[in-house]
């Protein structure tokens, strides 16, 4: 266990991978086939612990021995400068400041009893948090057991990715679910789920910022930055500043800047280092008056919706979405954005020709925020959910415990449409040169209906040759992507099916456990709910699924076409990238974003989303950003396209 969890802190907490990830799953299963054979030697801070499993009825309170302040908040620097002023009222000799990055997730504090964790509670009211400690056990960046055998109570905030947020709202959307309206509530969400297997897979990630409780060490914030992180937590290291100049400045440059990190903040955290100097401000109700929060301006465009239409998603959803004026948010433009639902629409009281206000929900989702009504004409339309879906015109239902409505129609064309696209997508069978243009002149033809007709394609090639944008060279290529797909493991034919609920890393799950797609059909849901990550309603869609006689016939047909079946044996990866931090900026010529990532993490390197003194080379493609100037600045190695080639030849 001990190997284990170093490497965890190592991948997790700094970001600094020595093992591959083939290594690290053979020391787990070792683990764990020991666990099960001598079940009286399992430890506390087992790895083991961290797949979640435990489903509650309720959660039980925790009383904090600590009270979990909130912040006061300042929106200019003329409220910074009112602060400091107030704190050089109290404090007469030389003091200055840390900066650090307000985290927007959910506040908790974690508590250790001689280096092992007992307990993780929610913030609450700040004097009783929820009991979530089987939910936070299952962040990897969380430590089981620290580098020293000591009694701590720590406060960190727990959090979502910007990369995980955009994946889950897309998961959420597909299958007919609310969206997060933005990361700090799915983080939220995520943390409080009754079954902690819910939690396991939702990619949460956590920042420590403080010690609540424990021997004081130290005499200044920032000097705890170092003891925290030797402990072995993931620490959220802060800027020093001299004076309230330097905060002001710091602050407001971040604004811009927050765009370019991998997780949402929103705002920054001014405290007054010196630790003295804090016990002589003292607090007040509920806040402190040694620190308070400077809040970011929402980045919000005003824009006017001229349409709002509605998709039909693979699983039948039917989602409208706003048409407006293209507006730029956030780095990019935007023109679109989800309504969620027809009690969305009614909430927000959305009308077709209002004039609106859109920003990028975690800096990534666009989405409508408020109607200016004041701008009201009077020719506003009022919008009406279709009682008949848009593209069979099958009635619509509403099934129970959904706020979507659905199109149950099996052989609903934009259904089928929208799971070939997914069918050929790169989270699932990879099949390069397949669009959605592609398909849908497939599709018009009648050369496509399901995901089993791709494999059968190669039957009608003097026909497809002669369609518009094909030709002989554009139909050889697309065959030969697809026939290549054949031999894709069986993870990607499992994520390539659609399956309600289960995604990508779900799929990798399911391969590993069952090895051959034949047993996962046969799998009742007493043995899939047992299974890593698999949850109860996971676990029935996939019943579901495979009792479905149309979905047989399509797994028939693909076997008939050829297409592995089988978890492939995993090879262990080569090590030519090994503990390098890589972030990828511009276009490449010869691989896509994804293949270049792909390339690199599986030669033990880890592709990070932005640019800093410990990034060790930036892959440089044609038109890169802003990461190239920085990468300039501080110094990082370039790698050109040709570089990168050029190793991957070594």
């Amino acid at each position: 266990t001990d190997s284990i969890n170093e490497n965890i802190y190592l991948y997790y907490a700094v970001d600094n991978p020595v093992i591959t990830d083939f290594q690290y799953d053979k020391l787990m299963e070792e683990l764990l086939e020991l666990e099960n054979k001598y079940p009286q030697f399992k430890k506390a801070d087992s790895p083991s612990q961290r797949v979640g499993g435990e489903i509650l009825k309720e959660f039980n309170e925790i009383v904090h021995g600590e009270r979990l302040l909130s912040l006061d908040n300042s929106y200019n620097s003329g409220d910074l400068r009112d602060f400091d002023s107030r704190v050089s009222k109290e404090i007469e000799r030389n003091y200055s400041y840390v900066l650090e990055y307000k985290i927007d997730g959910l506040s908790v504090a974690l508590k250790y009893e001689k280096g092992i964790l007992i307990s993780g509670a929610t913030r609450g009211n700040g004097e009783i948090g929820e009991d979530v400690t089987a939910n936070i056990k299952t962040i990897r960046s969380i430590p089981l057991k620290l580098k020293e055998a000591v009694d701590i109570v720590v406060r960190g905030e727990v959090f979502i990715p910007k990369e995980k947020f955009r994946i889950i709202n897309e998961r959420q959307e597909a299958d007919g679910k609310m969206t997060f309206a933005n990361p700090r509530n799915a983080a939220a969400g995520s943390l409080r789920q009754l079954d902690s297997k819910i939690t396991a897979g939702r990619g949460l990630d956590i920042f420590i910022f403080d010690i609540l409780e424990g021997e004081k060490r130290f005499s200044s914030h920032y000097e705890n930055y170092g003891f925290l992180k030797n402990l072995g937590f993931k620490i959220i290291e802060g800027f020093q500043c001299n004076n309230i100049d330097e905060v002001i400045s710091i602050c407001e440059s971040t604004i811009d800047k927050r765009h370019n990190l991998p997780y949402e903040i929103d705002g920054m955290v001014v405290k007054v280092d010196d630790l003295n100097s804090r016990q002589i401000l003292g607090n007040k109700a509920k806040s402190p008056k040694w620190a308070i929060a400077y809040k970011f301006p929402a980045e919000e465009k005003e824009t006017t919706i001229r349409d709002i239409i509605v998709q039909v998603g693979r699983t039948g959803a039917i989602t409208p979405k706003a048409e407006f004026d293209s507006v730029e948010v956030a780095g990019s433009v935007i023109s679109r954005a989800t309504l969620h639902n027809e009690d969305y629409i009614r909430e927000k009281d959305i009308k077709i020709g209002d004039t609106v206000i859109v920003q990028k929900a975690g800096d990534v989702i666009p989405a409508v925020v408020r109607v200016i009504k004041e701008k009201r004409t009077g020719e506003e339309i009022d919008f009406i959910m279709p009682e008949n879906c848009p593209e069979c015109s099958s009635v619509l239902v509403r099934l129970e415990d959904e706020v979507a409505l659905r199109c149950i129609n099996e052989n609903c064309p934009a259904k089928k449409r929208r799971s070939i696209e997914h069918f050929v997508s790169r989270s699932a069978m990879n099949i390069d040169g397949v669009g959605e243009s592609i398909i849908s002149l497939l599709i018009e033809k009648n050369f496509l209906k399901d995901i089993s007709d791709l494999y059968y394609l190669e039957n009608f090639v003097s026909e497809i040759e002669k369609l518009d944008r094909m030709g002989e060279k554009s139909t050889a290529n697309l065959i030969e992507s697809i026939n290549k797909s054949k031999s894709n493991n069986l993870s990607s034919l499992i994520s390539g099916l659609g399956i309600n609920l289960i995604g990508e890393k779900a799929a990798k799950v399911l391969s590993k456990e069952f090895k051959d797609l034949d047993n996962l059909i046969k799998a009742p849901v007493e043995n899939l709910v047992e299974i890593e990550e698999i949850g109860e309603k996971m676990a029935r869609s996939i019943v579901e699924y495979f009792n479905n006689q149309y979905n047989l016939d399509q797994v028939e047909r693909l076997r008939n076409a050829g297409l592995n079946f089988t978890e492939l044996d995993s090879k262990e990866t080569n090590d030519r990238f090994l503990g390098l931090k890589i972030v990828i900026t511009g276009s490449l010529e010869s691989y896509s974003r994804d293949e270049a990532k792909e390339i690199i993490e599986s030669g033990g390197g880890k592709v990070i989303a932005s640019v800093s003194k410990k990034t060790d080379y930036v892959l440089l493609g044609e038109n890169p950003g802003s990461k190239y100037s920085k990468a300039l600045e501080l110094g990082v190695k370039i790698m050109k396209e040709d570089d990168f080639k050029n190793w991957l030849k070594i």
